[in-house]
C-alpha cells in the first residue's frame, strides 16, 4: 500500500484539484507584488505588505477559500499565509509603539528602521519560503 501523505494527516499534491494549487499561487503573488512595490518605492516592506492592497486582498482570498483546502497540504499554506499577514501586523503595531515611545528620549527612530528592516526580512522570508514549498509541492509547518 502507497502512501499517500507526505506529512502524517496531510494528503499529498495529487488529490488536490489543480485550479486550487494555482490560486494559493495567485496569493503568493499578490503578497510578492506587495513586498517588491515596499521595496521601490518609499514605502516599507512590511508598511506595504500589511496595508498594501494586494496582501488585503490575497488574505481575503485565503479567508475565502479555506474550507475548499481543508484536509491538503494547501491548507497549511493557507495558514502559514494568513498568520504571516497577521503577525507582520501585530509586530508592526509593537515596533511602532515602543518607538514612539522611545522618541521622547531620542532613539526611536533607530529602534523603528531596525525593527522594520527586521520585519521586512522576515516578511520576504516567510513569502519566498512558502512560494517555494509550494512550488515543490510540499506543505508548510504551522
Amino acid at each position: 500500500m502507497a502512501n499517500d501523505t507526505l506529512t502524517p494527516g496531510i494528503p499529498a499534491a495529487q488529490g488536490v484539484d489543480p485550479s486550487l494549487i494555482t490560486y494559493t499561487h495567485i496569493i503568493y503573488a499578490l503578497h510578492a507584488l506587495s513586498v517588491v512595490v515596499g521595496v521601490v518605492t518609499s514605502a516599507t516592506i512590511v508598511g506595504n505588505f500589511v496595508f498594501g492592497l494586494p496582501s488585503i486582498i490575497a488574505v481575503i482570498m485565503n479567508y475565502a477559500r479555506r474550507s475548499a483546502v481543508r484536509g491538503t497540504f494547501l491548507d497549511s499554506h493557507f495558514s502559514w499565509q494568513i498568520r504571516t499577514f497577521w503577525y507582520a501586523l501585530l509586530w508592526g503595531l509593537v515596533i511602532g509603539a515602543v518607538s514612539f515611545v522611545l522618541a521622547f528620549i531620542l532613539i526611536g527612530i533607530v529602534t523603528w528602521i531596525i525593527g522594520a528592516l527586521a520585519l521586512g526580512v522576515w516578511v520576504i522570508y516567510r513569502v519566498a519560503r512558502g512560494w517555494f514549498a509550494l512550488r515543490d509541492r510540499r506543505p508548510m509547518y504551522v
